[in-house]
C-alpha cells in the first residue's frame, strides 16, 4: 500500500483484484453518465489560488462535523455490497475509518449487517436508512440502529425510482440477477477476492436477513428489494422518521435551494448536497455546481456536507471553499477496500489527508475553519 501515491493508483489495483461485476457496480453511473463524469470535471475546474510568505507552521486537518471532531472533514458513505468487494468489506471499512478518527457509514443495503459491524467495532457508526414501501422493516432498522447506538441516522431521498446502470445489466447485476459464464470464469481468476468473500460472514444482504421470509438467496432478495422503493416519500416520511430516531439525522441527496430550505426546516442536523455519485439522474447538475447556492441559502441554518467526485484532498478542500462543513467519500475509498481491504482503506484516507495538509499549505491556510472562498482563483 505505500507504493499508492493516488487514489487513482488504488482504482486500478482493484480493478484488478476485484471480479468485473462488483467493480462495475462500484465504478458506473446511470444511463449515458453524464452526471458522473461532470461530478469529476467540475471539481478539477475549480482553481485553488495560491499563496506564499505566509505562516503556515501551525497547519491541522482536524475540525467538527455534526459537533463531534474529526481528525479531518470527511466521513466514509454508505456503499453498496462492500462485503463483495472484499470479505467483510463494512467491517474493515468501518475499522479504517475509526482508526484515522473519521465517521463511517453503513449502508441498509450492505452485506454485513448492523449487528455484525456494531459487534466488529470499538465506536458508534452512522447508519444510511432507505424508507422503503414496507414501513414496518423501516421502522424495525431504525431501531436496530438505535440499539446498536449508531451516532447519526442518514436518510437517503434521491431514490424512489432506480436509475438505470447499464453495466450492472451487462455485467449480470440486474433484477434478477442473471448468472453469466464469463462473471464465473472471472472470479475464478481472483483467489484473494474468492476466499476472502468465501470466509466473509455473510454473502449477501445482512440487515435483511431473517426479516424477508422464504427469500434467503440474492436472486429472491433483490427482487423484493426492487419492488420496495417507494415513490410516495415526501416530508411527511421525514416527520415520522423523527418521531422515531432520537438522534441527529442527515437529509442526503439534495440538488435544490427550495429542498434545502425545506430540509433546513425539517429538524434535521444536516443536508448531503448530492446526486448519489451520478448513479440516479443522468444530465443533472454536479454537485460542485450546486454547492455555493445552496450553502448561501442555508448554510447559516443547518449544517451543509458535499458528496460526489471526490478523488483528492484538493477537491476536500475545493468543496469546504464554497460552503462546504465537510465531505463524503464513496469511490475514493472502494477502490481502496477492493485493492487491499482494511490496509487499503487506511491508505485512501491518508492519501486524501496528505494531499489536504499540502494543499492548505500552499493555500495559506493553517486550519478548516479558515477556508473559503477566498481560497478560489475567481472565474
Amino acid at each position: 500500500m505505500a507504493k499508492m501515491t493516488c487514489i487513482e493508483d488504488l482504482r486500478r489495483v482493484a480493478r484488478r483484484k476485484v471480479p468485473r461485476a462488483f467493480f462495475g457496480y462500484a465504478e458506473a453511473g446511470s444511463y449515458s453518465e453524464q452526471t458522473l463524469r461532470a461530478n469529476v470535471a467540475d471539481l478539477e475546474g475549480v482553481l485553488l489560488r495560491q499563496r506564499v510568505l505566509v505562516d503556515i507552521s501551525r497547519r491541522s486537518t482536524s475540525s467538527t462535523m455534526l459537533g463531534e471532531r474529526v481528525a479531518l472533514p470527511i466521513a466514509l458513505g454508505p456503499i453498496g455490497i462492500g462485503g463483495l468487494q472484499r470479505g467483510n468489506g463494512e467491517i474493515l471499512a468501518c475499522r479504517a475509518a475509526q482508526a484515522a478518527g473519521v465517521p463511517y457509514t453503513l449502508r441498509t443495503l450492505a452485506i454485513c449487517s448492523i449487528e455484525d459491524v456494531a459487534a466488529a467495532v470499538e465506536q458508534p457508526f452512522w447508519f444510511q436508512l432507505y424508507v422503503m414501501k414496507d414501513r414496518g422493516f423501516a421502522r424495525s432498522l431504525i431501531e436496530r440502529a438505535i440499539a446498536a447506538r449508531c451516532s447519526a441516522l442518514v436518510l437517503t431521498v434521491d431514490l424512489q425510482v432506480l436509475g438505470q446502470r447499464h453495466a450492472d445489466i451487462k455485467n449480470g447485476l440486474s433484477v434478477p440477477p442473471a448468472i453469466k459464464i464469463a462473471n464465473l470464469i472471472n472470479m475464478a481468476t481472483k483467489p484473494a477476492w474468492a476466499y476472502s468473500v468465501l470466509t466473509g460472514k455473510r454473502r449477501t444482504f445482512g440487515n435483511l436477513a431473517g426479516h424477508v421470509r422464504g427469500k434467503a438467496r440474492v436472486k429472491a432478495l433483490t427482487e423484493w428489494i426492487a419492488h420496495q422503493f417507494d415513490e410516495t416519500l415526501s416530508w411527511k416520511d421525514v416527520e415520522w422518521i423523527r418521531s422515531i430516531w432520537p438522534g441527529k439525522l442527515l437529509i442526503k441527496g439534495i440538488l435544490d435551494v427550495e429542498d434545502a430550505r425545506l430540509a433546513a426546516k425539517s429538524g434535521a442536523a444536516a443536508i448531503v448536497v448530492s446526486n448519489h455519485g451520478g448513479r440516479q439522474l443522468d444530465g443533472t447538475a454536479s454537485s460542485i455546481s450546486t454547492l455555493p447556492r445552496i450553502a448561501d441559502a442555508v448554510g447559516s441554518d443547518i449544517e451543509v456536507l458535499f458528496d460526489g467526485g471526490i478523488r483528492s484532498g484538493q477537491d476536500v478542500m475545493r468543496a469546504l471553499a464554497l460552503g462546504a462543513r465537510g465531505c463524503i467519500l464513496g469511490r475514493a475509498y472502494v477502490y481502496g477496500l477492493g485493492a487491499g481491504g482494511q490496509a487499503g482503506v487506511e491508505r485512501a484516507i491518508e492519501i486524501i489527508r496528505k494531499e489536504l495538509d499540502v494543499t492548505m499549505g500552499l493555500t495559506g491556510v493553517n486550519g478548516i475553519a479558515e477556508i473559503g472562498r477566498h481560497n478560489l482563483v475567481e472565474r
